[in-house]
């Protein structure tokens, strides 16, 4: 997990430079700069009203007792999609529009639960309940 993450780090703001320097030759900083704001308010407009859905819809199901396992993975790629996007850069920002919309963002949070579940069977994550 290291390893990726590491690596994650070092490649991703590589990246970046090169997408922003490629970018600025095609239509010239000034409108590179626009477009990284652009996507930083959309962004920032996105993260709050998909984060305040998945509030709601986590306060109905815990009114009805239902636990909102769903909305707490929703949770997590919305934080994850709204950081990414404040993140100046193309590469990033696409990153945190396909964790933002429902429609992208439901492969990726199965994937999620999947993960976290073979890591709970495995003994990697430790799952203390109440009775």
């Amino acid at each position: 997990m290291f390893r990726w993450l590491l690596l994650f780090i070092l490649v991703v703001p590589a990246i970046e430079i090169g997408v922003l320097v490629w970018a600025g030759n095609m239509v010239g900083p000034l409108w590179v700069i626009l477009l990284i704001i652009a996507t930083g308010v959309l962004g920032a407009y996105l993260a709050k009203q998909q984060g305040l859905d998945t509030l709601n819809k986590a306060r109905d199901n815990m009114q009805m007792g239902i636990l909102p396992h769903e909305e707490i993975f929703d949770g997590i790629c919305i934080l994850i999609g709204a950081v990414v996007l404040l993140t100046p850069g193309f590469v990033t920002d696409a990153i945190g529009f396909i964790l933002l919309f429902p429609v992208t963002r439901n492969p990726i949070k199965r994937a999620l639960q999947r993960t976290v579940s073979k890591m709970i069977e495995s003994g990697n994550i430790t799952v203390f309940r109440r009775f």
